[in-house]
């Protein structure tokens, strides 16, 4: 099963080595079994020597149980077995005998902590995801600075809305949306991912995008890669050629500055990520015409010198639908493969 999805993956154009990352087998592995039909593997044929009896098993889980530590983790338990002068195991121990007894229930009065899902957005067109942040541009006051908000959908990598204001704000931001929604169309039903900051958590905020059938996403508290699309533009503003060595010295510099890259970058900007096309020519669907004259070059130039080509030309068919969030192989195993 594992071997038929990578092949299919490879065979429309996804790198093997980053399928096999999202499958969670190594190359290693996949080419033996290539070599063989059978799975060679059998596990351990012994129990490691280190292992605990069943009585020392059994002991564990009394101390754990014991009126002493009932209410306490094991992270407590084995110091204050210490001081005693006790040894039955290290903590990975206790949680490791504790989780086959099935007894890894939250401990004390504390509310049990609630796990908090990657965000899993999918886009196959425009207009579908949006992402958005907030970052710093740096003024000739020290200490302060302008704030640079920026919309992204994530399908074209299109910057769809902008603006530098002198702070954060969730009203400003409620009105910068409101306007990018506007110029699109007004879009239903699209999904807006943003952090957990004050600006986008905001009463304003959330009460304009129920208003204009938006629905909010939002990353996980102190979980800095959840918004990838939005962190690498603000990475491609900050490290382009053109970004200025010096502070701005008024906002209206920051705005005209800040207006040449957002027109440079949806223009003229070949994006990796999107088989260097522009994100304008990604967004309004005039991706496919010019990819097909890359793809008529490269097989002209394979036939006037196959000597030179050891493998197919290289793939120039449109990128594929984009996740943000976890990858999880589905019916097409390459529309979610090699986003990044």
């Amino acid at each position: 099963m594992i071997r038929e999805l990578v092949d299919g993956a490879v065979a429309q154009g996804a790198r093997q080595e980053a399928v096999c990352v999202r499958l969670g087998v190594s190359e290693r592995t996949l080419q033996r079994w290539q070599l063989s039909a059978e799975d060679g593997r059998h596990g351990p044929h012994s129990a490691p020597a280190n292992r605990l009896s069943d009585v020392e098993r059994q002991l564990v889980v009394a101390m754990a149980n014991s009126a002493q530590f009932r209410d306490v983790s094991p992270k407590q338990i084995v110091p204050s077995l210490a001081d005693q002068g006790q040894y039955l195991g290290s903590e990975s121990t206790f949680y490791r005998v504790l989780k086959a007894a099935n007894l890894m229930a939250h401990r004390g009065r504390a509310k049990a902590p609630v796990p908090r899902p990657k965000p899993e957005l999918f886009a196959s067109g425009p207009h579908q995801v949006w992402t958005w942040d907030i970052s710093y541009l740096r003024t000739s006051v020290r200490g302060e600075f302008f704030y640079l908000y920026m919309v992204v959908d994530i399908f074209s990598r299109r910057i769809v809305g902008w603006g530098v204001y002198e702070e954060e704000s969730s009203d400003l931001a409620a009105a910068l949306i409101a306007r990018a929604s506007l110029d699109a169309g007004s879009p239903k039903g699209l999904k807006l991912h943003s952090d957990n900051g004050g600006p986008m958590k905001g009463c304003t905020m959330l009460a304009m995008l129920q208003s204009l059938g938006m629905s909010a996403s939002f990353s996980r508290p102190r979980v800095s890669d959840d918004n990838p699309y939005s962190e690498a533009l603000f990475r491609t503003v900050k490290y382009s050629a053109m970004f200025p060595d010096k502070p701005f010295e008024t906002i209206e510099a920051a705005r005209t500055w800040v207006a040449g890259f957002v027109d440079w970058y949806n223009t003229k900007h070949r994006h990796s990520a999107i088989r260097f096309v522009t994100p304008d020519q990604r967004h309004f669907g005039h991706e496919t015409g010019l990819l097909a004259k890359r793809a008529a070059l490269y097989e002209l130039a394979r036939r006037q010198n196959p000597n030179r080509w050891s493998r197919q030309t290289r793939n120039w068919s449109p990128a594929p639908a984009v996740h943000l969030g976890p990858v999880r192989l589905r019916t097409a195993p390459t529309l979610e493969v090699a986003i990044h």
